[in-house]
């Protein structure tokens, strides 16, 4: 027995009309019974279309304001009916209810209302009762029903209508994987929009929804399959411009140097290798701040992410494009610096992304997922407690910020060495904070910025050895969250050695 189904009747009810006119005619042509709703109806009525409302089919009015249209066994009736059930097809024909052989719909547009900041009375109408309920009556009898949710798949259903006047099951079941998935995003955003509405941080049954940006080459090793997953802001909203396609660990290193550089007012540059920084400052401009923060580990930079939180301007293209560099992500770029940077296709460049939210951060284990809030506490000088006999001067005041800011975009156990608005020497993902801070002495030796400096350390140093590795690094100033069971041991090292620390009562741990 063949799977091709005619489409003989079709059902059109869509909030985003783009296509839907040049579809309905393709359908038209096919000799098919349009039937449809409100201002689709009207679309397709005024280009000439011929429709049947679907109050003729339910014999029943829109009612409620439009809540209630196609909420009747009329409709329902007719797409769910299977082909090849005999009872199914008597009880049908005696409620003179007509097949349906496709569906298309394209739901009110919640995601975007919310998004819009748009009041309680306004989201809640844009929830959908009838478009889901069509789409997954369709996607269930898939068997003989073809079900569309989006304008960019009218094409596909329009090119087997024209060669062969129907549709294979292949194709539809396509089409009603992908409109379970779209109903179930939907149901997604209205639970998250709930479960904020709340205060819910945490709801019970914690529903995610993403779409995919785009299919990758491999994970982070080539025998790893990868794609890149939207759920909107951050580098989801970037456009590449130029350059290579994207890997997994370019777009994992992005979103660090994003977060890193986005924490900063003042022009910034962060230089990221395999998810930490390797080089932060600050500077009058970005092309000022590239220098400083490659000075820090020019070794490191070479192959590395770049993030700016200022335009690209030609002074700073060249000079980020005097080494290899895998890819730049800035707010956006003039068509100079775009100039210089077009001589080097494998370049990648990124434009337009928003500053990472404040939403749930999440991570895969083993049989679930670890969800928590973003760590968006910020240090500022109210923050700092000085536990020492010496107080740090405003030069060193400046420099902790800063340091400290950086710390808690370098992976744990993490210490930073700075000085004058840049890094001089980072070490990162350490499992004693005593390696930690002579890596950090060690790349600050050889960049040749070793000398004084303040540190930051992104947790409490548990002894008063890993106080002692940034003294002997250069350390002039400490600044740590505090909190260790020997915190008297430490204040008292640092005291010793006539330098100043502040505690922070916070900690950046990045695992």
């Amino acid at each position: 027995m063949s799977d091709l189904i005619p489409v003989r009747r079709a059902l059109l009810s869509a909030f985003d009309k783009s296509g839907l006119v040049p579809f309905a005619r393709v359908l038209a042509g096919q000799g098919v019974e349009i039937v449809s709703t409100g201002g689709s109806a009207r679309a397709l009525r005024e280009a000439g279309i011929a429709v049947t409302d679907v109050a003729a089919v339910t014999g029943f009015p829109e009612i409620l304001g439009g809540r209630v249209k196609t909420l009747s066994p009329a409709i329902h009736g007719g797409i769910l009916a299977r082909r090849d059930d005999p009872t199914d097809q008597a009880e049908a024909a005696a409620q003179g209810i007509a097949p349906i052989d496709l569906v298309a719909v394209t739901l009110y547009p919640f995601e975007a209302t919310v998004a819009s900041g748009a009041d309680e009375a306004e989201v809640v109408e844009n929830i959908d009762i009838g478009g889901p309920a069509l789409i997954r009556a369709a996607a269930k009898n898939h068997a003989f029903v073809v079900v569309l949710t989006e304008p960019a798949q009218y094409a596909a259903v329009a090119d087997a209508l024209a060669a062969e006047g129907g549709t294979r099951l292949a194709l539809r079941r396509g089409l009603a994987a992908a409109a379970f998935a779209r109903t179930a995003a939907y149901d997604a955003a209205i639970a998250a929009w709930a479960a904020a509405r709340e205060g819910e941080s945490f709801p019970e049954r914690l529903v995610v929804a993403a779409t995919r940006r785009q299919s990758l080459r491999y994970g982070e090793n080539p025998h790893q399959r990868a794609a890149f997953y939207a759920t909107g802001g951050g580098l989801a909203d970037a456009v590449q411009v130029q350059g290579k396609e994207l890997s997994y660990n370019n777009l994992n290193d992005l979103d660090a140097a994003l977060a890193a550089v986005s924490a900063f007012a003042e022009p910034a540059v962060v230089i990221v290798k395999h998810a930490n920084p390797c080089g932060v400052a600050t500077g009058p401009d970005v092309a000022a701040a590239w220098q400083r923060a490659l000075a820090c580990d020019p070794v490191s930079a070479f192959g590395g992410i770049v993030a700016l939180n200022r335009a690209l301007d030609a002074r700073a293209a060249a000079a980020i494009g005097g080494i290899f560099t895998e890819a730049i992500i800035a707010p956006a770029a003039d068509e100079a610096a775009r100039a210089v940077l077009a001589a080097k296709r494998n370049l990648r460049l990124l434009l337009g992304a928003t500053a990472p939210g404040t939403g749930p951060v999440l991570r895969s284990i083993a049989g679930g997922l670890l969800v928590q809030t973003a760590d968006d506490f910020t240090v500022g000088p109210a923050d700092l407690a000085v536990v020492t006999r010496r107080v740090p001067t405003a030069t060193e005041t400046a420099d902790l910020l800063f340091a400290f800011r950086v710390a808690k975009h370098v992976k744990s156990n993490a210490i930073v060495l700075a000085r004058g608005g840049a890094t001089v020497g980072i070490g990162a993902g350490q499992m004693s904070r005593v390696d930690a801070a002579r890596i950090a002495a060690l790349k600050a030796q050889d960049a040749g910025l070793a000398g004084p400096c303040v540190a930051a350390s992104d947790a409490f140093f548990p002894f008063a050895d890993g106080l002692a590795a940034v003294i002997a690094a250069g350390a002039r100033a400490v600044i740590q969250p505090g909190g260790s069971l020997r915190d008297a041991e430490v204040i008292a090292a640092a005291d010793a050695a006539g330098i100043a620390m502040v505690f922070t009562g916070k900690r950046h741990f990045r695992h």
